[in-house]
C-alpha cells in the first residue's frame, strides 16, 4: 500500500504531470479516461478507507491535490469531481461496514490506482 500511495503522491507532486495537453470540451486529452478512472477509484477508496482503514482517509486530499495540480477549467473539474462522487456513493451504498469483500476491494483499488499513476507518470510526466 505504501508503494501505491507513493506513486500517487509523485503524480500529484508533478504539476502538469498529466496535463501535457489542455482538456478541451469535445476533444478529450489522451490521458482523460485514465484520470477519470483514477478519480472514481479515489472516491471509492475514500469510503472504503473510512470503514476499513486505521485512521483518517487520505484519498479525498489526494483527489484535491490532483485537481489543484492539473488546473482544470470549472467544467472539466466538475467532471472529475462527479466521478469521485460516483465512486464514493457506489461503495457507500454497497458497503456500510468493513467486510472481507470491502477490504479486498480496497486493496485492489489501491493497486489499480498505483498502476494508473505509474502509467500516467511514464507517459506524460514532465
Amino acid at each position: 500500500m505504501r508503494r501505491a500511495v507513493l506513486a500517487f503522491a509523485v503524480l500529484c507532486a508533478l504539476p502538469g504531470a498529466a496535463a501535457a495537453q489542455p482538456v478541451i470540451p469535445g476533444a478529450a486529452a489522451p490521458y482523460q479516461d485514465s484520470l477519470l478512472r483514477l478519480s472514481e477509484i479515489l472516491g471509492a477508496l475514500h469510503h472504503l478507507e473510512a470503514i476499513c482503514g486505521n485512521g483518517p482517509s487520505p484519498w479525498r486530499d489526494k483527489m484535491q491535490a490532483l485537481l489543484d495540480a492539473q488546473g482544470f477549467s470549472d467544467a472539466a473539474r466538475q467532471l472529475y469531481v462527479d466521478r469521485f462522487n460516483r465512486g464514493y456513493l457506489t461503495f457507500q451504498t454497497m458497503h456500510r461496514t468493513c467486510t472481507p469483500s470491502a477490504s479486498l476491494a480496497r486493496d485492489r483499488y489501491i493497486a489499480e490506482a498505483a498502476e494508473i499513476a505509474a502509467d500516467l507518470i511514464a507517459r506524460y510526466g514532465t
